[in-house]
């Protein structure tokens, strides 16, 4: 059984504007709300291929309240640590030309509550795979990664990666099954500029000789890379009219996902799956119907870099 892990998840507010105006009443319209963050949307895509997930994370307050119960709604099992603070509202505004992020820090997690959950993932007895996705909240350090890492290690989980935070260099040494880094981060974290494809395949070596055994390295408009320490694959993008790109990338790992878990030798259908699913988001508010990745996985091309 897959469980994803989403330690600081939110309610994601879309919404649209004719333009935005200092000091004056901005009308918007179209809002959308939707229960957000890398773990979560990561089993929502899973779910739309078929594949049956658990949810974990902390939530508290008439937000927290909403996003499980919403995610219930959809047929999804979650395992919710409560919190006495109130879980994030993060809001997206496109004004047709640009797109405006406003991401808040979270709710604080009290240390009884980081053990709670701790001792849920001990006692998953059914776990094969843990995706942990997203920020840390509010009063939980970094090291805490260790300590779920430790717990996954002693349980023979594998564990996949989607964290924006610099730890991620040193968690390498743990050897998570897959990792899934954009360029931004890339060079945030581990110091690596890509610019070339000679730098893209420097990089996915780099990673892995640190210790990731495969790495699916997203680049929004420009496609993505993948390498599993045999072989790099490149895919392409499709050009959409962007919505909102805050679900894109949770999107295109969890249908990498679908494939892949199922058969490590399918890269190119995974990728081809990854890079329709992270389009049809990319056009949406948050991940959207995916209604559109069957048409659009047959315009995407891979090829095998070497």
């Amino acid at each position: 059984m897959l469980y994803t892990l989403t330690t600081n998840p939110a309610i994601d507010m879309n919404i649209r504007s004719c333009r935005i105006e200092k000091d004056k009443v901005n009308r918007t319209f179209d809002a959308v709300y939707t229960p957000n963050g890398k773990g979560l949307n990561v089993s929502f895509v899973l779910g739309h291929f078929g594949i049956k997930t658990r949810i974990l994370g902390f939530f508290g307050g008439f937000s927290g309240k909403y996003i499980v119960g919403e995610s219930e709604n959809r047929g999804f099992e979650v395992i919710p640590v409560w919190v006495e603070d109130t879980t994030r509202i993060n809001i997206f505004l496109n004004d047709g030309s640009a797109e405006y992020k406003f991401v808040n820090e979270g709710s604080y997690v009290e240390n009884r509550k980081q053990e709670e959950l701790l001792e849920k993932i001990r006692e998953a007895d059914d776990m094969q795979y843990l995706v942990i996705g997203g920020s840390l909240p509010r009063g939980i350090s970094e090291e805490y990664y260790d300590t779920l890492f430790e717990i996954c290690r002693s349980k023979d989980v594998d564990v996949i990666l989607d964290i924006s935070s610099r730890k991620l260099s040193e968690l390498l040494c743990y050897r998570p099954l897959l990792i899934k880094p954009n360029d931004e981060e890339l060079e945030e974290i581990f110091g690596i500029q890509v610019k070339t494809e000679e730098d893209m395949i420097a990089a996915l070596e780099e990673l892995h000789r640190r210790g990731a055994q495969n790495i699916f390295l997203t680049l929004g408009s420009k496609g993505s890379y993948f390498y599993n320490g045999k072989a790099i694959y490149s895919a392409s993008a499709l050009k959409i009219e962007l919505l909102s790109s805050a679900c894109a990338g949770d999107s295109a790992l969890g249908a990498f996902l679908s494939i892949w878990l199922q058969d490590r030798e399918k890269v190119e259908e995974a990728l081809k799956n990854a890079a329709a699913a992270g389009a049809n988001a990319a056009e949406s508010n948050g991940i959207g119907t995916l209604e559109k990745v069957g048409e659009y996985r047959q315009k995407i091309q891979v090829r095998k870099v070497r």
